[in-house]
């Protein structure tokens, strides 16, 4: 079975952000500008070299949809990172890059709340597409709390001073320096956030980092279903392969492959009715039709293939990325869940 459709998308920017941050801005192929349609905060999965084969490291958009920018990722370098090094050491304007359909949880359900933002170094990637959607075509107020070692390692430092200028009020950048502050502490970002325990809470960063701002938050009172972390893991895979039709030669007598459910998908406006065997993942059933169907880890790790049940009961395999909100709100990843309801109905259109 074949993979997920990749797409190309020209450089036609590399932007050094910072010593060891470089974006990069690109431009769809002719014709498959719709594919690229994102909302804030989701993230693109690019093909990458390693070694003799091919890996696929996930990077964050920074652009802003609402306010129709090209597609941009910020790349910061990693100790030993594969995919990062490659991109800041060889990628150049006018190179062509293989990458999946925007993907990704992360992402608000309105621009019209007031927000609560908490970035650690290049986990400002996907809070500034949120930062910057949100005062574009939203009324709330923005409350970022951005992370740094020092003031060189600001990620889009003359780009907040400008959204600061021209927003006023309805946006308040507050940053926090190791070299002047120290590292930040759950006591003081407890207090730091007291005052915005109403609003919506989106948190990306390093690890050690994103930990400290949950338990501030709840420390504050902030209910955990305000409360959303991008998480994300390596790919063990290369998702731009073939993927092996392992429904056709599924030998668990636990499931028989002729007991199936019957599942509506909705997909960029149109709807399609798939018959699901129950021993089989949703993601295989919709490749298997030949539907252009977002996916990436295809182990339940990156959100890429999440979408919303909208009737019906299913069970996930697996799942490390999403959490008890998402799954109060109806997501499931499509490369683990299996029916249990005989009638189900999956939307990939919000």
């Amino acid at each position: 079975m074949t993979g997920p459709a990749s797409l190309k998308a020209r450089v036609v920017e590399v932007v050094r952000e910072t010593e060891d941050a470089h974006s990069i801005v690109l431009e769809p192929a002719e014709g498959d500008a719709d594919r690229f349609t994102y909302r804030p905060g989701q993230f693109l999965t690019v093909r990458v070299p390693a070694g003799d084969g091919w890996a696929a490291r996930c990077y964050s958009l920074c652009s802003s949809p609402v306010l129709g920018e090209r597609l941009k990722v910020t790349v910061k370098r990693v100790a030993d990172g594969v995919g990062s090094n490659w991109i800041c050491d060889n990628v150049t304007e006018g190179d062509v890059l293989e990458v999946l359909r925007p993907a990704g949880t992360f992402t608000p359900r309105s621009l019209d709340d007031d927000f609560l933002l908490f970035a650690g170094g290049s986990g400002i990637t996907p809070v500034m597409s949120i930062l910057k959607s949100c005062l574009a075509g939203g009324t709330g107020t923005v409350t970022l709390v951005y992370a740094n070692r020092d003031e060189r390692s600001v990620i889009f430092a003359e780009e907040l001073r400008a959204l600061s200028a021209e927003h006023g009020e309805r946006l308040t950048v507050v940053h926090w320096l190791e070299s002047v502050q120290g590292l930040p502490s759950e006591d003081a970002v407890r207090a730091l956030c007291r005052p915005y325990t109403g609003r919506e809470a989106f948190i990306c960063g390093p690890q050690k980092f994103m930990d400290m701002a949950v338990a501030a938050l709840d420390g504050a009172g902030m209910p955990s279903r305000q409360v959303h972390v991008e998480r994300f893991f390596s790919l063990a895979g290369d998702p731009f392969g073939p993927f092996e039709d392992d429904a056709a030669d599924e030998t668990d007598g636990a499931a028989d492959p002729g007991d199936a459910a019957t599942v509506d998908v909705e997909m960029d406006g149109e709807t399609t009715t798939l018959t699901w065997p129950r021993n089989q993942h949703l993601l295989d059933v919709m490749l298997r039709a030949g539907m252009d169907a977002p996916s990436s880890c295809r182990e339940g790790s990156c959100a890429a293939c999440a979408c919303v049940l909208v009737e019906g009961e299913a069970v996930m395999d697996a799942n490390t990325v999403l959490d008890k909100q998402d799954l109060a709100d109806g997501l499931v990843l499509a490369c683990q869940a299996k029916p249990i309801s005989d009638r189900l109905k999956v939307s990939y259109d919000g």
